[in-house]
């Protein structure tokens, strides 16, 4: 099966299984997360009452914003669906209809390592109201500049495990991790956030942790999915060649004129 002809119905999987996975972000965002929210906007805005600044009305309140997180982490989720079924038909153009859940739950968990873990590390999620609005050029470009150099470790390492097939596992796995950890440190070189966190530390590790159960379950989810969806779509592939032509149209066009 060519790359043209099943480009199509990778994007629509990619886009269904992105869909679902960015559903179950929002969904514990939504439950869990947004009650920290709050919080942190209480905070802010009892700060910002302490210093004598005027209070300004918000766009959308609370209850809409909590609404559009749900609904902003589906378009998410299919945008990244939609990326990671191009980034799967790449990286698997010679068979793409190999492996399809191996792959699918591989290509998640280098996704969950290079876009979030290893950024996570150097730059962890802050609750809102942390951060002058005059920084955030400098902090988006140190943010974007993370999950660069975190990618292209990703990719090496995988290139080096790929280039060690005739070493032992601990080798090849002792190799691609110790890539990873030079991608780390690597990150520390980048400048450090410039705004100071001040906020309750329960509430930031709160926060934070949450954020990660978040992303962990949006690319998890994306894999889940997308690899299911693979294997039901390879199982119907398979019926098909073994059950072949309906024997009633095997006739007729045996007796049909030529």
């Amino acid at each position: 099966m060519t790359t043209s002809s099943t480009l199509p119905r990778l994007l629509g999987r990619g886009a269904a299984g992105g869909g679902m996975a960015g559903l179950l972000a929002g969904g514990f965002s939504y439950l869990l997360a947004e009650p920290i929210m709050d919080r942190a906007v209480r905070l802010e805005e009892a700060r910002h009452a302490a210093a004598g600044n005027e209070h300004t009305e918000e766009v959308f309140t609370r209850t809409e914003q909590h609404l559009g997180l749900i609904g902003a982490s589906v378009a998410a989720g299919i945008a990244l669906g939609v990326l990671f079924a191009v980034v799967y038909a790449a990286l698997h153009r010679r068979d793409l209809d190999g492996r399809p859940w191996e792959r699918s739950l591989g290509l998640a968990g280098a996704a969950l390592i290079g876009v979030w873990l290893l950024p996570f590390l150097r730059y962890p999620a802050n609750p809102p109201g942390v951060g002058d609005p005059d920084t955030v050029g400098l902090r988006t470009a140190s943010w974007l500049g993370a999950i660069a150099i975190s990618l292209a470790a990703v990719v090496v390492s995988w290139r080096v495990y790929a280039q060690l097939d005739r070493a032992s596992p601990p080798v090849r796995q002792g190799a691609g991790a110790g890539v990873l950890i030079a991608g780390l440190a690597v990150l520390f070189l980048l400048p450090d956030n410039p705004d100071p966190v001040d906020v309750p530390a329960l509430l930031l590790w709160d926060f934070r942790m949450l954020s990660a159960g978040s992303s962990v379950l949006l690319w998890a989810g994306l894999g889940v999915a997308f690899g299911a969806l693979g294997l039901r779509a390879s199982s119907a592939r398979r019926g098909e060649a073994a059950t072949g032509p309906d024997p009633g149209t095997r006739d007729a066009d045996r007796y049909s004129p030529r």
